[in-house]
């Protein structure tokens, strides 16, 4: 089994996670091989191979890839770099069973015309896309231009069409997926988990972190996220919270005008730091006041899920969620933490109520309970590790 993955350990993001308890569970039915990207400069420690504790039956190929200033794998030159050289490596590789492909569209299409090529001679070779989002629909919401939007829908349809199967993290993505692809897409919904050995209330807090409660965003900030709105809001904060601090554990295209927000505050109360490992990230999480998540409504991801929500409540930690989708439902009916409008008084007025608030070890305990009950990221692996290579039936 072979899969192809611009993005993999030990990079933070959900991606990763959900990758990896993928590759983890089907190291125990088959030889697996990952085709990725090296590690982001912020990651790249001096004598650590990020590969050292792989089950012996999973071999990581990296290749090196172009990114952003933030340290990301994001644009149409950067996946280019990527998915170029991806189409020799298929062709190279020893023929694998089925091939499980992560977005963007991009890499799907090259996957779904390699292994065309490769059918040729020994017969089709199948893949399973793992389809996170609908990426048309994100361009398109984002207002690029028209061509541009025809171009990545003609992709994202051709990518999903060719797939034996489709795996989509929630019910809307699944309903869009069928929506390109067509009614009769052979569509599994598997949502994300996030690893409740690695995010768990267990541990002490960062030695990093500021001596005044404080709130963390970790992960991604970029266009969809709309995480900007926590900086917004934090001049509201100071009035009622003078020491508190909020930090930014992370990298997207967002860091800019964070950037510029922060200079517009009193000098520390916003922190921007670089993305984390997995372990540092949960550090930072379990010693917050609250974790921060957003999405910002009407561009195409209203039915996105983050699965930094998942991270912080694993952790113990309560999560304001601003914006739509069904994680602030959870959020609501189970007491989780506070569901709000992506509205900066809103925000401002929930980040003060939990900076305020005691976050008791029962209410960690229930939270970190909750996840390993409904989210936990080994049954995610193994139920994907079922759509990619079916148990066999007695």
């Amino acid at each position: 089994m072979l899969l192809a993955t611009r993005i993999y350990s030990p990079e933070a993001a959900a991606a990763t996670f959900r990758l990896r308890a993928l590759v983890t569970a089907l190291a125990g039915r088959a030889q697996v091989e990952v085709l990725t990207t090296d590690p982001p400069p912020a990651l790249r420690a001096p004598g650590h191979d990020p590969d050292h504790e792989l089950p012996d039956n999973v071999l990581v190929r990296r290749w090196p890839a172009l990114r952003d200033a933030t340290g990301y794998v994001r644009g149409y030159l950067p996946y280019l770099s990527f998915d170029l050289p991806l189409a020799l490596r298929l062709v190279l590789a020893d023929r694998p069973d089925v091939v499980v492909v992560e977005p963007p569209p991009t890499t799907g299409a090259v996957v779904r015309a390699t292994l065309a090529l490769r059918g040729l001679r020994g017969g089709r070779i199948p893949y399973v896309y793992y389809a996170a989002d609908v990426w048309s629909d994100a361009t398109a919401s984002m207002g690029a231009p028209a061509p541009v939007v025809a171009a990545m829908r003609w992709m994202e349809r051709f990518a999903l069409r060719g797939a034996r199967d489709v795996v989509a993290v929630s019910d809307g993505v699944a309903d869009r997926v069928r929506a390109l692809a067509g009614d009769e897409a052979p569509v599994t919904v598997v949502r994300n988990g996030v690893d409740t050995d690695l995010f768990t209330p267990e541990g002490p807090p960062s030695p990093e972190a500021p001596r005044t409660p404080y709130l963390i965003y970790a992960g991604t900030a970029s266009e969809w996220q709309g995480a900007e709105i926590f900086a917004a809001a934090m001049p509201q904060v100071l009035a009622q919270v003078p020491g508190a601090r909020l930090v930014f554990l992370g990298q997207g295209s967002s860091w800019p005008e964070l950037e510029r927000l922060r200079r517009e505050l009193p000098a520390g109360a916003v922190e921007l730091r670089p993305l984390a490992p997995p372990a540092q990230a949960a550090a930072w999480q379990r010693g917050a006041a609250a974790a921060l998540v957003s999405v910002r409504p009407g561009i195409g991801y209203d039915f996105a899920y983050p699965t930094k929500v998942l991270a912080a409540l694993a952790c113990g930690t309560p999560v304001v969620h601003a914006g739509p989708g069904p994680a602030g439902e959870d959020l609501r009916r189970d007491d989780l933490g506070e569901a709000v409008a992506y509205d900066v008084d809103e925000v401002a007025a929930a980040m003060v109520r939990l900076l305020r608030g005691a976050v008791t070890d029962e209410a960690r305990d229930r939270r970190a309970a909750w996840v390993r009950t409904h989210r936990s990221l080994r049954a995610t692996g193994r139920r994907v590790a079922d759509v990619v290579l079916p148990p066999p039936t007695h």
